[in-house]
């Protein structure tokens, strides 16, 4: 589970979690979304970051890979809030960083 700190354009700020999987449908998401911006038809084109990849692993070692990931899923968060307002503002994107009711209990991993 990754704790992530969103702070909105009034300044207010939550900290929400998130799973792995959870990045993982935004990603498909988007990219569903924006065939264009995802570099479907020319990869020259793409500008939604890549997310990084699935990693098979053993139950034992959730946390290492956790916190292999935790630089750039940072990096993804940050350059994912920094594209175009068509695909930065879009609902897609301000639901995945919208607090849920979970977020008052998040899960332990």
């Amino acid at each position: 589970v990754y704790i992530i700190n969103v702070t909105w354009s009034d300044l207010t700020s939550q900290i929400i979690y998130r799973r792995y999987s959870k990045f993982f449908d935004l990603q498909m998401q988007l990219l569903d979304k924006f065939p264009i911006e995802g570099g479907q038809k020319d990869p020259k084109q793409r500008i939604i970051p890549f997310l990084p990849g699935k990693i098979l692993f053993r139950r034992s070692h959730v946390r290492d890979v956790a916190v292999k990931r935790l630089k750039p899923i940072d990096e993804y968060c940050r350059a994912l809030v920094r594209l175009p307002p068509h695909i930065s503002q879009c609902d897609e994107v301000f639901r995945f960083f919208e607090a849920r009711p979970e977020d008052l209990n998040p899960p332990k991993e």
